[in-house]
Formats: C-alpha cells, structure tokens, sequence
C-alpha cells in the first residue's frame, strides 16, 4: 500500500491528501468559503488514474462551508463522473452535513459517516 502524504494550509482551511491503493484521501479542516476554496480545488486536481479518479473527501472536521464549497464538490463530483472515477463523502454531523443537506448534495453524492465505511463502501464485495 503505497502512501504519499501532502498537506496544505489555507487560512482557515488545512488540507491533508493521502493516496493510498489509488484513493485519493482528503482530510479537511476548518472553515470553506470563498477565501479557503482555492486551496481545496487545487487539490481535487488529483492525477488521472486509468481507471478514472477515485476520492474520498473527509468533511468530519470542517465547522463551516458555503456555496463555494458546495460549488467545489459538484464540479468535483461532476469531473470524477465524467473520468469514469467517483467521489465519496465522510460527513459525521455539523455545518457540512447541514450544508449538503440544504442543497440536497447528500442525495446526489454518496456520503458516510466514517472515513472506515467510505473506504470499505469502494472495496469490492463491500
């Protein structure tokens, strides 16, 4: 299991890749507005894997999201769809659940409430 870690810090936004078995994994702390996005969409900008990118997004730490965050995971759902790749959610509860609630992202995009389960969700037999 190859492991690389990257993180990036965005004002209020911290941003921690990991790609593990060709997952992406990014771990998302703090605030996501207008301001932090850009860190964040720089680094969806994930490698085209041959099978399409495959990410999981974790958004258990992130105590506040706007509509460029919203925006931001639709265009990275919609990029990974077209890649014939995927994108999953780790959303326990707070802010981000409400937000994508609100939005109704929470239908469209599969979400988890453990990185574990999003993981395992993606594995074959799961």
């Amino acid at each position: 299991m190859a492991d690389n870690r990257e993180a990036v810090g965005h004002g209020r936004l911290s941003v921690v890749r990991t790609d593990a078995d060709g997952i992406t994994v990014l771990g998302l702390d703090g605030e996501i507005d207008h301001q932090s996005v850009g860190g964040l969409t720089r680094t969806l900008s994930v490698a085209d894997a041959p099978e399409g990118p495959r990410v999981v997004i974790d958004l258990s730490r992130v105590t506040f999201m706007d509509s460029s965050g919203v925006n931001a995971l639709i265009a990275a759902f919609q990029s990974a769809r077209a890649a014939q790749g995927w994108l999953r959610l780790v959303v326990v509860r707070g802010a981000a659940l409400r937000t994508l609630q609100l939005v109704g992202l929470d239908t469209v995009v599969p979400c988890h409430p453990t990185l574990e389960e999003a993981l395992a969700s993606v594995r074959p037999g799961a």
